[in-house]
C-alpha cells in the first residue's frame, strides 16, 4: 500500500500543484517504463546512441535554406529510435541534459562548418541548461573547437526559461549575445509574458509556434495572432520564422503577411546531415 501511495504521489506531482492522483496498475507499468527510459539513458551518450537531425529553415523571398535547426534523436539497441518526448524530460528530471546539451552544441556546431558561410544553425536550449553556470564556457568551447563564425549559431529558448530569476536570465542572456551567437524566442505566444520579454531583451529572431498554424486558413484567431506576430517583428527589427508549415494554403497566408522564414513538413522533415546538406544548394 505504501509503494502504491509512493507512485501515485510521484504521478501527481509530475501533474503540476493542487492535484491529486489514484493509484492504478497503467501508473505503476507507466512509472516501470519510465525508470528504464532513465537507466538506458545514463549510458547513451558514452555508447554514441546519440544522433542529430536537421531542419531546415527557409526563406520566404528567395525560397532557399538559410538555416537549419538540429534535432536530438536516440537511437536504442534494444528500443530503437526513441522520439524526444519520451526522453527529453527524463534527462532533464536527471541533469543528463547537460552532457547531451553541451555534445549536441558540438556536433552541431561542427557540421554547420562544413556548410556555406550563408548557412546558420539553430540549436534548442533547455531550461537545466540555461540554470547551469557552465552554459557559456560549453557555447565557447564549441564555436572555438568547430571554428565556426558565431554569427552563424542561433540559440533557442523557450519562454519558461525565461520565468525565474529574470535579471540573472537577462545577465546570461547578455553574455551569449556577447560572443557573438544569436539568440531567438522560440514557442513564441504559447506563454503569459512573451511581450515583456521581448521589451526587457532584444531578441534577434521570433518563431511562432506551430499551435497558430494548424487552423490556418480558416482559423480567424490565429490568422489574427500571426498576422500581429509579424507586424511585431518587423516594427522591432527582429526575423520572424513560423513553424509547422505542411499545406500551400499555410504557405501562401505566412508569406503574405511577410514572414521573413517558414519552417515544415512541406519543404522537409528533419534529416541526417548527409541528406539535409542536398538541400542547402537548391531552392525549394
Amino acid at each position: 500500500m505504501i509503494k502504491a501511495a509512493d507512485i501515485a504521489l510521484y504521478n501527481a506531482k509530475s501533474s503540476g500543484r493542487g492535484t491529486y492522483k489514484r493509484f492504478d496498475a497503467a501508473m505503476h507499468a507507466e512509472l516501470q517504463a519510465h525508470q528504464q527510459v532513465k537507466i538506458a539513458l545514463k549510458g547513451a551518450l558514452e555508447r554514441n546512441e546519440f544522433e542529430l537531425h536537421y531542419q531546415p529553415l527557409i526563406s520566404l523571398k528567395s525560397r532557399r535554406v538559410t538555416g537549419c535547426e538540429a534535432l536530438l534523436r536516440w537511437r536504442s539497441p534494444e528500443r530503437g529510435m526513441i522520439a524526444p518526448s519520451d526522453f527529453i524530460p527524463t534527462a532533464e528530471e536527471t541533469g543528463l541534459i547537460v552532457p547531451i546539451g553541451k555534445w549536441i552544441l558540438d556536433q552541431a556546431c561542427r557540421q554547420a562548418a562544413s556548410w556555406p558561410e550563408h548557412i546558420s544553425i539553430a540549436v534548442n536550449l533547455s531550461p537545466v541548461q540555461f540554470r547551469h553556470r557552465n552554459l557559456v564556457k560549453a557555447v565557447a568551447d564549441a564555436l572555438s573547437a568547430s571554428r565556426l563564425d558565431p554569427a552563424r549559431l542561433q540559440l533557442e529558448i523557450t519562454e519558461s526559461v525565461l520565468l525565474d530569476e529574470s535579471e540573472h536570465n537577462r545577465q546570461l542572456l547578455l553574455e551569449l549575445r556577447g560572443l557573438g551567437v544569436k539568440i531567438a524566442m522560440d514557442d513564441f505566444g504559447t506563454g503569459y509574458s512573451s511581450l515583456g520579454y521581448l521589451r526587457s531583451f532584444p531578441f534577434d529572431k521570433i518563431k511562432v509556434d506551430q499551435a497558430f498554424v494548424r487552423d490556418l486558413p480558416h482559423g480567424k484567431e490565429s490568422l489574427a495572432i500571426v498576422r500581429a506576430v509579424a507586424g511585431l517583428g518587423h516594427s522591432l527589427g527582429m526575423t520572424t520564422t513560423i513553424e509547422g508549415i505542411e499545406t500551400e494554403d499555410q504557405l501562401a497566408i505566412v508569406n503574405a503577411e511577410g514572414f521573413h522564414e517558414a519552417q515544415g513538413y512541406i519543404f522537409s522533415r528533419p534529416l541526417p546531415a548527409s541528406e539535409v546538406s542536398k538541400l542547402i544548394e537548391n531552392p525549394l
